[in-house]
């Protein structure tokens, strides 16, 4: 009998989950889907979603010297909802993903902002996480899991979103601004299969998308509805480098899935969802933070020329 043996492209921290909320300085419910980023010098930034006990969220920074253990955390929250300027974030902010854009020397950090009429995507930029410039809502509801390409496209900025309209599936987009304010070309990027899939229901943005030689690579999250509920996985696609809606490859498998305790139970079971990495010294080594059924924050390490070399061999 032959043995099987899973090709794995992730590998799981072996201290996972790496953070939770008995670590916080303060009271709160949970802790999960952190952006992530290598600050000057090289402290690991976490900008985490921090649920409090009234089932709203804030963010919170968390820094480490090695990006595992030794988390500092801000003792109040880094950056809370503020709804008296802002009301579309009345009911909190999450979801943030981090992208460092060298033309404007800051951090742009694009969140979802939970208004009377569900989310919509919003925008900060920040040169140090102490002071936040908002931008408020650059996405009107319903969209989320949006991420900022680090450069312009052409003389334009490029957002990568997710808007949900009145049917059952959901798709990744990308539209295109020359100010970061005003938004449109807007363009479907990618789109959620039919039937079995295991991306069949909806799909988004994961991380910020990976500049590479080849393409932009991607790791985006499906979602299949079974008698059970959701499952959150993770697959990848690549995209042109200079025309990002266009697709280069996608693979048909999904690469990454909820299979520890800690991610199969929680507030929200069988979800992996990262919204942040960091790259290694070496420019290969992928370090992935990912949420762990809406309750905890785990890390799994990957390889950017192994995912390449994955959807070269197995992509379409």
């Amino acid at each position: 009998m032959s043995e099987h043996h899973e090709y794995e492209l992730f590998h799981r921290h072996r201290m996972n989950p790496i953070l939770t909320a008995a670590d916080w300085p303060y009271p709160i419910h949970s802790v999960f889907n952190a952006a992530a980023t290598l600050l000057p010098d090289g402290t690991t930034l976490l900008l985490c979603r921090v649920e409090d006990r009234r089932g709203h969220s804030h963010l919170s920074a968390a820094r480490s010297v090695n990006g595992v253990d030794g988390w500092i955390i801000d003792p109040q929250p880094t950056m809370p909802a503020e709804p008296d300027r802002f009301p579309e974030e009345l009911y909190g902010i999450e979801d943030p993903r981090i992208t460092y854009v060298p033309e404007l020397n800051a951090y742009a950090v694009v969140y979802t902002a939970y208004t009377h009429n569900g989310p919509g995507v919003a925008l900060a930029l920040t040169r140090d996480f102490q002071e936040f410039e908002r931008y408020g809502l650059i996405m009107s509801p319903d969209d989320k899991d949006a991420a900022l390409l680090p450069h312009r496209i052409g003389d334009h900025w490029a957002l990568i979103h997710r808007p949900v309209g009145g049917g059952a599936r959901a798709h990744m987009w990308i539209s295109y601004s020359p100010d970061l304010r005003h938004w449109g070309s807007h363009k479907l990027m990618l789109e959620a299969r039919r039937g079995g899939w295991w991306d069949a229901n909806k799909i988004g943005l994961s991380p910020p998308p990976i500049e590479t030689p080849q393409g932009w690579l991607v790791i985006y999250h499906g979602v299949r509805m079974t008698a059970a509920g959701a499952i959150y996985r993770l697959g990848l696609a690549l995209f042109d480098l200079h025309t990002p809606e266009r697709l280069i490859k996608r693979g048909d498998e999904w690469v990454f899935g909820p299979r520890e305790r800690y991610e199969q139970r929680g507030d929200v079971g069988n979800v992996v969802f990262p919204c942040g990495y960091t790259i290694a010294a070496d420019g290969d080594t992928v370090n992935l933070y990912y949420g762990a059924a809406d309750t905890t924050i785990a890390l799994a390490t990957g390889s950017i020329n192994g995912m390449l070399e994955w959807l070269e061999r197995e992509g379409k």
